[in-house]
């Protein structure tokens, strides 16, 4: 187990990222069509083919999930993973032509003082292109891929990644992309909100402080009280080796999309677009009742360590006034 989302066999994931742009994409590729859906709680979401994974219509797998920034921009990475796939002779079948189905979600990352100005066309369908390609076990956590301009309330925001094992031997593990509103720290200090889930020191072991202030408790979100730009949204994906239909994988999202109540405060507010996908890639039989439940209740924890993680990891933009990392802070 690497803690990442790739200890889910038949999983990679590739980033593609520009620091003069300051944004970037992640492609998580499926070496065989998955089973998926999605649960959308922000009040601001961006994402591509969501229709699709609504569960009375008619495509059950996807072959890839495309996450990004660049808000409205970003939606062009799932065309550049999807250009990939074709490639590869991936797709959804309708006689002798072939689909590639890439649901993905993107992230607002336009204000974080890259250079946006890329002329007609943005570069997010070739950044999508270039994830997919380099996709594989390993791959970077902090700013890199969908989470190189992602910020928070109060630090550096970045891509996160973690994994575990249910009691029946089942695994499930997650990728998020963290660009709340809200803040992954209790008020000005090292704290993770997610510290009760981190194993093994993950994201710096400082559990939580020795008291809860009035002042840890007050309202932390960008652009102070009175914010009104819509420069948010936590996204990503949770994957589990477990057979699961449609609608059980769409239970999945909706309990492990509890894992951002436990990893962000406050968290699904109206400028955020906090998106969550869901898939299985039907490798392990589940009990339909204990079974998801108990995998729903650890996915879950994997998000909100997944999110603490990519906090943690983060590293500060280049630019006069970018908001510090973590680590600029408080070190290892």
């Amino acid at each position: 187990m690497k803690n990442l989302l790739t200890d889910i066999a038949g999983v990679r994931v590739g980033h593609a990222d520009d620091a003069k742009l300051a944004s970037g994409a992640t492609a998580i590729v499926f070496d065989q069509p998955a089973v998926a859906a999605i649960d959308i709680r922000g009040g601001g979401p961006g994402t591509r083919e969501d229709a699709l994974l609504g569960l009375a219509n008619t495509v059950e797998r996807v072959d890839a999930i495309a996450l990004s920034g660049g808000s409205a921009f970003g939606i062009e990475t799932g065309g550049g993973i999807q250009a990939w796939l074709a490639e590869q002779g991936r797709g959804f079948r309708v006689r002798e032509a072939l689909i590639p189905i890439v649901p993905g979600a993107i992230l607002f990352d336009l204000l974080n003082g890259g250079d946006k100005a890329w002329g007609r066309f943005a570069p997010y369908r070739d950044l999508g292109y270039a994830a997919a390609a380099s996709a594989g076990s390993e791959f970077a956590l902090g700013s890199v891929g969908a989470g190189f301009g992602a910020t928070t309330a109060t630090f550096k925001g970045g891509l996160g990644s973690a994994s575990a094992v249910t009691s029946s031997g089942v695994k499930v593990a997650a990728l998020i992309a963290v660009n709340a509103v809200g803040s992954a720290t209790v008020g000005d200090g090292p704290w993770f909100w997610a510290a009760p889930f981190e194993l093994g020191g993950e994201f710096g072991g400082r559990g939580w402080p020795d008291k809860f202030t009035d002042d840890m408790l007050k309202l932390r979100i960008k652009g102070g009280p009175a914010a009104t730009e819509r420069e948010n949204t936590t996204i990503g994906a949770v994957v589990t080796d477990a057979v699961l239909s449609k609608p059980q994988a769409k239970r999945l999202a909706m309990i492990a999309h509890t894992g951002f109540a436990r990893a962000i405060y406050p968290v699904h507010a109206p400028t955020d677009g906090d998106v969550l996908l869901a898939a299985a890639t039907c490798a392990k039989p589940i009990d339909p009742i204990v079974g998801l439940t108990e995998l729903g209740m650890v996915a879950a924890n994997v998000v909100a360590r997944a999110i603490a993680r990519g906090v943690y990891n983060a590293t500060a933009l280049p630019f006069p006034g970018a908001q510090p990392a973590w680590k600029d802070r408080f070190g290892v």
